[in-house]
């Protein structure tokens, strides 16, 4: 078994529709650390789900609903944080605005 420490979604600007941001492909992977940041000068909401393999971003598999961050806010996701994804596992967001809110996610892989 190995364990990779890597960042699983690089700094990125969430969207307004739902997208994935990250696959656990052909490896499991845990999530260390999940930090949102509202960089707009008005409120916006993000909703973070983890889908497994076949399955697509839904109520049952929603773990952060619509968490409303004021502007210049930074949150770090406890909701997120020691989930396992397994292969084909997947990190998916949606945001209230586009270019509102940025994403971090870290974490380790393991094959």
């Amino acid at each position: 078994m190995t364990v990779t420490a890597k960042v699983l979604v690089p700094p990125i600007n969430v969207a307004a529709s739902q997208v994935t941001q990250y696959t656990a492909t052909n490896v499991s992977a845990i999530i260390d650390k999940c930090t949102v940041t509202n960089y707009s000068a008005t409120a916006a909401t993000i909703s973070i789900y983890l889908p497994t393999s076949g399955t697509s971003a839904a109520s049952n598999n929603l773990v952060m609903q619509n968490k409303t961050l004021q502007p210049g806010e930074t949150y770090t996701c406890p909701e997120v944080v020691g989930h396992v994804l397994a292969s084909g596992g997947f990190i998916s967001t949606v945001a209230s605005a586009a270019l509102s809110i940025a994403l971090r996610v870290s974490g380790r892989e393991v094959t």
